[in-house]
């Protein structure tokens, strides 16, 4: 089975409240997507996801720390750590939100095939995967497909 890093904002989708349309698409497709695909493919969070989860007090709060809690844990070590700040160097990810470069540097250096996520500013974004595959060149390493739930689907095909 191919190998997926779920990133914080899917499990907070599939909680979300929000009644915008947008905020409710992302909800719909990721529920069809946990209870579709999610046994499809072998998926693994970090603690990073869970740091975040565990952030503030929010709605939907404790259904989303219970989602991710089951599934299989990749670690954060000194070289994720490292790929993470070298992101942040290398502008890939402003300062600000390095969470988002544990996430990339997890995906990276644990040569997940997939990052699903709905950040599509920061990391589903075409215009930055070019530059995240330059930088991992250089390191040796390569970079997963980054995905939003509804690109991610395996068909049934019988």
């Amino acid at each position: 089975m191919a190998t997926v890093y779920i990133e914080t904002s899917v499990p907070s989708a599939y909680v979300s409240t929000r009644h915008d349309a947008a905020s409710v698409y992302r909800r719909d497709a990721t529920h069809e997507w946990w209870h579709r695909q999610l046994d499809r493919y072998d998926v693994f969070v970090s603690e990073a996801v869970l740091r975040e989860l565990e952030q503030g007090s929010w709605p939907g709060q404790a259904e989303a720390l219970a989602l991710v809690e089951p599934l299989a844990r990749l670690p954060i070590d000194e070289e994720v750590l490292a790929v993470a700040k070298r992101y942040v160097e290398d502008l890939l990810v402003p300062r600000q939100i390095a969470g988002d470069a544990t996430h990339l540097a997890v995906a990276c250096v644990h040569e997940v095939e997939f990052l699903l996520t709905w950040n599509v500013r920061h990391l589903a974004n075409p215009n930055k995967l070019t530059h995240l595959t330059v930088i991992n060149r250089r390191m040796g390493m390569l970079t997963p497909q980054i995905v939003t739930p509804d690109m991610l689907w395996l068909e049934d095909v019988r």
